[in-house]
């Protein structure tokens, strides 16, 4: 009988010891998972991904042709565009194409932009004032194309959910003004691919209401990487209207010269 007792306590013992060994090789699991979630969310600096993916969209230098199709309910037409870009504050856009409005061009250098009308053979420079109008009668607005580096310079970034694209992992990128920045919009948000390709960009305005997106679709091989072919412009409350970019050649350069970004390329552009 006394033998019986002392063989259940040491079965009992020994489950306890194994359950004990049990727990803590869950507790230890489960420590480690969190060790390691919080070490790569720690290892992403979105500062860096941000800056990353804009530097990845333009290139050190690019030169491109885009057909920009402006889409409204009762008409529609379509604009070829030669495009050179030097880093993220410098580009060039002329039209070839329709003959009526080739030799429209437009020039970014810093800050400042200026246009050029064939026409009448003369060149503006825009005042604050004319950078949230249309570019072109598009979607785009001139301060879309003036503030290529405001993303970077003017906000500040918090990666506030990921999604899965094509297998690979998205970033969602919430991006608030910093303090007395000179931007248009309250908000922004970011959809950029773990290989820095963005989907997305939306716009939104002081009170935080969605005024249009930006997104990206087609990725293909352009210029030897992955790119989106298509991008389309569009304002939220207004369905049937929208301005589609598709890009038929992209060329991406080391560099170009800085006698390209000047008025006299902007009344006489490359061919």
């Amino acid at each position: 009988m006394r033998s019986r007792v002392v063989m259940r306590l040491v079965s009992r013992e020994g489950k306890v010891r194994y359950m004990r060994k049990r727990v803590a090789l869950i507790l230890s699991f489960i420590v480690a998972c969190f060790f390691f979630f919080c070490g790569t969310l720690h290892a992403i600096d979105v500062e860096d991904l941000v800056r990353d993916a804009v530097n990845y969209y333009r290139g050190d230098a690019s030169f491109s042709t885009v057909d920009m199709t402006i889409h409204r309910p009762g008409w529609e037409r379509t604009l070829t565009i030669k495009a050179w870009t030097k880093g993220q504050k410098d580009s060039l856009f002329t039209i070839v194409a329709p003959p009526k409005d080739n030799g429209n061009g437009t020039l970014k250098r810093g800050k400042e932009m200026w246009m050029f009308n064939p026409k009448v053979n003369r060149v503006i420079k825009l005042p604050p004032s004319m950078m949230s109008q249309s570019w072109m009668g598009s979607d785009f607005s001139n301060n879309d194309l003036a503030k290529s580096d405001s993303i970077i310079e003017d906000y500040t970034h918090k990666i506030t959910g990921t999604e899965i694209h094509d297998g690979k992992k998205v970033y969602v990128i919430t991006s608030m003004p910093k303090p007395d920045a000179p931007v248009v919009w309250g908000m922004q948000k970011l959809k950029v691919r773990e290989d820095l390709i963005f989907l997305s960009q939306e716009f939104y305005d002081e009170d935080l209401l969605l005024v249009k997106a930006m997104t990206g679709t087609e990725i293909q091989m352009l210029g030897g990487k992955l790119f989106p072919k298509i991008w389309k412009m569009q304002k939220t409350d207004k369905e049937e209207e929208y301005t589609v970019l598709d890009y038929g050649e992209i060329v991406f350069e080391e560099s170009l010269p800085d006698d390209l970004f000047t008025i006299s390329s902007l009344k006489n552009p490359r061919r």
